[in-house]
């Protein structure tokens, strides 16, 4: 009875040292829960859960567009292809235009001084093709000889739409300066020339390249031809220097403006 009462006291655990782990679990759970967090902490993670949030669209967003293109039919990858080959050419000419606009600034010494150069090249030009300047430079000299008085104003005007086809870029007829708007007509024993009347013999003076006026006069059925068949009398001769001292006032339009601002 001793011994066994010796055993079993020895096999249980003494009440003090049981209360003692009891305790000390309570305190450590009453440490950790409820969480104590503090603001950097919130802030973290805060920062974080953004930061990781953003991650999952972008590969979200990529996702999506690379299953769009892998699902895409050959013939659309190929206008996609297209189409990006030509606004990047649009932009690789932009871009030269660009560059040699600020070559040419770059270059020019003064430029304003360029600009009023080209200002004034320009108009003159302008000049000349609306007859308010006289004009010099290589062409040919058509003279009409009509004794019998069977030429028409047709038959003029169609030479000088002849011409023009041919590249004139100055004409005068009998002292007459030909312009956009020119007309002719018959009058009596002769031709009226945007009212002014004219008799043979009729001088063009025509400034162009001699080598496409002369052939495109003397083509078969052409305007010599036709001249001829009226016994009209027609000779065209090449010059190096052809003059057109005809001018025509310059005339304010009744109606029309510009509409640059």
């Amino acid at each position: 009875m001793p011994a066994s009462a010796s055993a079993s006291t020895e096999g249980e655990a003494p009440p003090e040292r049981l209360g003692t782990d009891l305790s000390g679990r309570q305190r450590l759970v009453k440490g950790l829960w409820p969480p104590r967090i503090t603001r950097a902490q919130l802030i973290v993670a805060l920062l974080l859960f953004g930061l990781g949030f953003g991650l999952a669209v972008q590969v979200a967003s990529n996702s999506e567009g690379d299953s769009a293109l892998r699902g895409a039919r050959q013939e659309d990858l190929v206008r996609i292809l297209d189409e990006l080959d030509d606004r990047t050419e649009r932009l690789e000419d932009e871009k030269q235009g660009l560059e040699e606009q600020r070559d040419e600034l770059e270059n020019s010494s003064d430029q304003a001084e360029e600009a009023r150069r080209q200002t004034l090249e320009r108009e003159r030009q302008l000049g000349i093709l609306a007859g308010t300047v006289a004009a010099q430079g290589p062409g040919i000299t058509l003279v009409i000889e009509d004794p019998k008085g069977m030429v028409e104003s047709n038959m003029l005007l169609d030479a000088v739409q002849e011409l023009r086809a041919a590249g004139a870029e100055a004409i005068q007829v009998n002292g007459v300066r030909v312009v956009a708007g020119t007309y002719l007509s018959d009058s009596g024993d002769g031709v009226s020339v945007d009212g002014n009347k004219i008799t043979t013999p009729y001088r063009f003076k025509v400034i162009g390249k001699p080598q496409d006026l002369e052939p495109a006069l003397n083509i078969p059925g052409g305007v010599v031809q036709t001249l001829e068949k009226e016994q009209a009398t027609v000779s065209v001769e090449r010059s190096t220097k052809i003059v057109v001292d005809a001018l025509r006032p310059a005339k304010q339009p009744d109606y029309a403006r510009s509409s640059s601002q």
